[in-house]
């Protein structure tokens, strides 16, 4: 396993302005053995599907969509095999919650995606207009459309690219500081998907973030350093070789 990072934390100057909200839009209902190597089978688990919307003034940015308005025809799209074995709840999504609590659309200046699988681009469509941003990894990997990617389904998505010209953060090898502050910063996580990435957020109060997308599936992953299930993580190697 590689060390823990012993380096200095990394400077940050968040505006006051900044906080973040987290969206939950539904849940797919799994098992602990799905989650994480060693967990078990009789142990039932709520895989929470969400969006983080981050206020910053120089313009919002929703951390992935989790479910949108159209899940159930999307989803019906999926491989035989993984709907068979697949069960989720649709709750709200992101852009109806949004809504609800007045939140002004024209404030999103885009969506950064942690990764395109399917719990985390269901909701692209219900935001017509703003950029998506992606790797240059991940919008080939986007092109090619595996088969547990809904962007393929999708018409008038607005994909730019951004690259990682910042130095090592937090032991990742490169970054990039989306708005010069140090308060939303992206590294290459490159495992699930050939794109994946984490976004580290910093807010004012000093309280750090990290969104690992799907690198883990639950909290075992990291408190206890446990990789997915072999099945699991056999499947996501294949579904990156299409």
């Amino acid at each position: 396993m590689p060390k823990p990072h012993l380096g200095p934390v990394p400077v940050a100057t968040p505006p006051e302005e900044m906080a973040v909200f987290s969206l939950v839009t539904g849940a797919n209902h799994r098992v602990a053995a799905f989650g994480y190597r060693g967990g078990s089978l009789f142990e039932r688990r709520d895989f929470s599907m969400a969006g983080t919307l981050v206020k910053h003034p120089k313009g919002d940015l929703l951390i992935d969509t989790g479910f949108g308005r159209d899940i159930d025809q999307q989803f019906r799209s999926l491989p035989t095999v993984f709907r068979a074995i697949t069960f989720y709840n649709l709750w709200q999504p992101a852009a109806d919650q949004l809504r609800v609590a007045g939140y002004d659309p024209k404030s999103l200046h885009a969506i950064l995606l942690t990764h395109s699988h399917w719990d985390h681009v269901s909701g692209l469509p219900d935001f017509p207009g703003i950029s998506v941003w992606v790797t240059p990894r991940e919008h080939e990997f986007i092109k090619k459309s595996g088969d547990v990617d809904f962007c393929k389904l999708f018409t008038g998505i607005l994909y730019e690219e951004y690259g990682f010209a910042g130095g090592p953060y937090f032991g990742f090898s490169a970054s990039h500081d989306v708005y010069r502050d140090g308060s939303i910063v992206v590294v290459p996580a490159r495992g699930h998907t050939p794109g994946s990435v984490i976004v580290f957020v910093t807010l004012p109060s000093g309280t750090r973030y990290a969104f690992v997308g799907d690198l883990v599936y639950q909290l075992e992953g990291i408190t206890q350093r446990e990789e997915r299930p072999w099945l699991v993580r056999s499947a996501s190697r294949q579904a990156r070789c299409r």
